[in-house]
């Protein structure tokens, strides 16, 4: 059974967002032949452009939160999966501000990309997910926005967490006890907390709670991105004794008896998939 995650952004946060510092359009999950696109913010368009990727080809989106830097891709992915629009396919899945919008955020898709898709579903933490035979299990968080959430994959070799935007507490992060691999949003590097986010010494105190077989820091900011994220990264595996790396763009993750990690192909110049004709 396959589960690979193809990392279509690691930046974060509004300002690697407007100078796209990094692309920040988050992951492209492929699970037995199926395919979920989270938290497609600015970049995601580009980057499946870049690697070849058919949109329509997406069986599912989930989107974490109403924020730009998790969904402004989002509506363009809604018409992939419902091929322009004709063809009743595809679910999408959001909390109560990217769905219905609170007055204050949201929604963030439009009432036509809803009626477009096959169906939606808006989750809250402790609700147990079955996306296209995938169990994903919704986790609290503690952000700007209130609804924003964490997910945990079942696989067939073990869980496989994302964190998604939050603050730290000893709470939050023992609901990934158990995860063979953790993504953590990693937002600011050592000694440079914000609130609604993670830093290094946070990470620190989250992979030690975890004990996962692998951490990665995605979301990452400009005054991260400019001390080093690989630096950050060594510091926490020092730290903590797991193995922690710095997300890249476009990385790919294969989860299997073995964690395998590699670099998507890439090709240049325009293309347009056969689906589209």
């Amino acid at each position: 059974m396959t589960f690979r995650i193809t990392f279509l952004g690691t930046g974060g946060g509004r300002h690697t967002t407007m100078y796209q510092v990094r692309s920040t359009g988050g992951m492209l999950i492929e699970h037995d032949g199926k395919m979920l696109n989270v938290d497609p913010g600015p970049g995601a368009l580009v980057q499946m452009q870049r690697i070849h990727y058919d949109v329509c080809n997406t069986s599912s989106l989930i989107i974490s939160h109403c924020h730009p830097d998790h969904y402004s891709d989002a509506e363009s992915v809604a018409e992939g999966m419902s091929r322009g629009g004709w063809e009743k396919k595809g679910h999408i899945y959001g909390s109560p501000t990217v769905i219905e919008g609170d007055g204050k955020l949201g929604p963030c898709l439009s009432a036509y990309h809803l009626r477009i898709v096959e169906g939606y579903h808006v989750f809250k933490p402790g609700d147990v997910l079955d996306v296209d035979g995938l169990r994903v299990d919704i986790k609290k968080a503690k952000h700007s926005d209130p609804t924003n959430v964490g997910f945990v994959f079942h696989t067939e070799h073990g869980l496989v967490s994302y964190v998604s935007d939050t603050e730290f507490t000893e709470e939050i992060a023992r609901q990934y006890i158990g995860s063979r691999v953790l993504i953590l949003p990693v937002t600011t590097p050592m000694g440079n907390r914000i609130k609604y986010h993670l830093c290094t010494d946070d990470a620190i105190s989250f992979i030690d709670i975890v004990k996962p077989e692998l951490a990665i820091f995605i979301h990452l900011g400009v005054v991260i991105i400019r001390r080093g994220p690989d630096g950050e990264a060594a510091l926490a595996e020092k730290s903590t004794g797991v193995r922690t790396i710095a997300g890249r763009d476009l990385m790919v993750l294969d989860v299997g008896e073995e964690l395998s990690i590699s670099d998507a192909e890439t090709f240049e110049g325009g293309w347009i998939p056969p689906s589209s004709v």
